[in-house]
């Protein structure tokens, strides 16, 4: 899996770093007509404008159901699905957490929770296309790895991360108020991946990230340094020539680590600690930690290294988790820690659809460096609650966990925050209205890196049922909609309505290495609204379709969920659901 990391990064090493609701259907699609009046093929669009009129997802992970919740418990990760690269701020009683985003639209989820077991989403940190370019990104571009600090010097909150593709490079932006909007993005003037910022008790700021060796210092593939700098915070700009580098390689560069990437900066009792991910974002992954009497270094490694990982354990243990790594640390008012970061639940066939994704544990810090509890064992799929904390995961408008059940009527006036799109913004396909949800198709399919007519949920159980209904007439063979099984624009599979000469038919496609295949197809007679439902056991996925309430009728049979893995597809992600309409679909 270290090689999967060291390929993926080696070749972004070589790129420069550069609904609201309408009052009625018909005011969404005039407004739509008017604007495009002049383009037939956008008049065509109109007419075979697919409504959905409900999505149902059922988890069904056997960890869960094995180790249900006493009262006084909460699960572990604490978000499920693709949300990888946590970095977590306080201010005051109140916690704020994100996440890598990559080509999602809009980007950088942002939460928010004063007791860090129940999280609500706020938004996202970067909505507006003015602070995005992912037009043309691949799925595992685009927004990698944010930090978000908040500085009391200023009353200010920070995210700062790094934007591959488009030209932007690393750039920060900023709030007064997490929950009320961001500013539009800063362009940094230095390179490398993973930024973090970091605020010190005299007002002091400085940015740490990843970055190569000077010219002709690299040793080996996947040599990597930790740079820092001094920023200035009223220029909003590191300051030329204070760049450094204070780890070279990693713990132990004899030793050859790769990637040691991620790094935070900490201080306690006087003394400054460097935490960083090394090993590769795969199986090596691990996070390890440095000291120092000054911010700018020299960095001294813990006698103990690292100091949360799993790749030292039984791989044949049960409910295993791995991968773990890219952590961050954070206080408690009552002078408590823990910690956040990312790792993976593998499926039975060992591999990784669900992504990357969230975990907490605590974190003891009463010796001189910190312990995460439990994070050299096999992690446990539960937690205790602190003390005082009640767990409402899933109600009040609380994130859920476990084997959840997500529902969405379209009937509400505005789309639910975990429905995304890729590389452009859901309201220019989208529309609610009394039916249910319209999505008006772009000349464009599902395996381009372009804009997509979808709407996209995160995968957030190795077994799952997602169903839902369609009412939609094809007019053509370049027609389609239905669902979608997305890793990338790569490896998908869709499964959805489309023409083949005169007739309808149900199509199921795959597209494997971006060779797009004909898995299956039937002739169906369609007379009003139909029901899609894909089911994922483990490694097999199937698709199923019924014209009359409760009987599905299977297309395809078992087909492989390999392509919807990180392991084969590569990348970053996890696996997504999606519904989707085109008036691209290519036939063969």
């Amino acid at each position: 899996m270290c090689e999967f990391h060291l390929k993926t990064k080696n070749n972004f090493k070589q790129m420069k770093y550069q609904l609201k609701r309408p009052a009625v259907l018909l005011a969404f699609l005039s407004v739509f007509f008017n604007s495009h009046s002049e383009n037939p093929k956008n008049q065509h669009q109109i007419k075979t404008t697919p409504v959905f009129t409900g999505f149902v997802y059922q988890g069904a992970d056997k960890v869960f159901i094995q180790h249900p919740l006493n009262e006084d418990e909460f699960y572990t990760p604490i978000l499920q699905g693709c949300y990888p690269d946590p970095s977590i701020t306080r201010k005051g009683n109140d916690y704020y957490l994100v996440n890598s985003s990559f080509a999602m639209f809009p980007a950088v989820p942002i939460f928010h929770s004063t007791d860090l077991v129940n999280w609500k989403q706020l938004g996202h940190v970067l909505d507006k296309t003015t602070q995005l370019r992912l037009q043309n990104v691949g799925f595992s571009e685009g927004i990698y790895a944010p930090t978000i600090r908040y500085n009391k010097y200023n009353d200010t909150f920070y995210m700062i991360t790094t934007h591959i593709g488009g030209g932007l490079g690393n750039i920060i932006v900023k709030t007064n108020d997490p929950a009320k909007g961001w500013s539009d993005p800063i362009k940094l003037n230095f390179g490398g991946i993973d930024p973090s910022i970091f605020f010190d008790d005299n007002g002091k700021a400085y940015v740490v990230h990843n970055d190569a060796p000077d010219n002709g210092k690299e040793l080996y593939n996947g040599h990597r340094v930790i740079k820092i700098w001094e920023y200035d915070l009223a220029k909003d700009q590191v300051i030329a020539g204070t760049d450094k580098i204070i780890v070279d390689g990693g713990v132990d560069i004899t030793q050859k680590p790769i990637w040691i990437e991620g790094p935070h900066i900490y201080k306690k009792n006087g003394r400054y600690y460097l935490m960083c991910a090394e090993g590769g974002t795969g199986y090596n992954h691990s996070e390890v930690i440095f000291v120092s009497d000054n911010a700018t270094g020299p960095y001294v490694p813990a006698p103990q290294n690292p100091i949360l990982t799993q790749r030292t354990l039984d791989p044949t243990r049960a409910n295993k988790v791995e991968w773990a790594g890219h952590a961050d640390i954070i206080d408690t008012p009552d002078g408590k820690y823990y910690g956040v970061f990312l790792a993976t639940r593998p499926n039975e066939s060992n591999r990784v659809n669900t992504g990357r994704e969230t975990f907490m544990l605590p974190v003891e810090w009463t010796g001189e460096f910190p312990v995460f509890k439990g994070g050299l064992e096999p992690l446990a799929p539960k937690l205790k609650v602190p003390a005082g904390v009640k767990n409402l995961t899933g109600t009040k408008g609380f994130m859920p966990n476990g084997n959840f059940k997500f529902e969405d009527n379209f009937k509400s006036d505005k789309l639910d925050l975990r429905w995304i799109a890729m590389r452009g913004p859901r309201e220019d396909f989208t529309g609610l209205n009394a039916k249910g949800l319209s999505i008006i198709p772009f000349g464009v399919n599902i395996n381009e890196k372009k804009p997509t007519s979808c709407l996209f949920y995160r995968q957030q159980h190795s077994n799952f049922t997602a169903t839902t209904s369609l009412d939609y007439q094809p007019k053509a063979e370049n027609d389609l909609a239905g669902l979608v099984c997305y890793q990338s624009e790569n490896s998908n599979y869709v499964f959805g309505i489309t023409k083949k000469g005169k007739n309808t038919c149900i199509i199921l496609s795959e597209t494997r290495n971006g060779k797009k295949t004909i898995v299956a197809s039937k002739i169906i007679k369609l007379n009003g609204p139909i029901s899609l439902q894909v089911k994922a056991e483990s490694d097999l996925y199937s698709f199923s379709y019924s014209l009359k309430k409760g009987k599905f009728y299977s297309l395809g049979g078992s087909v492989s969920g390999d392509i919807l893995s990180t392991n084969v597809a590569g990348g970053f992600t996890g696996s997504l659901i999606g519904l989707y309409a085109t008036s691209a679909n290519i036939t063969r």
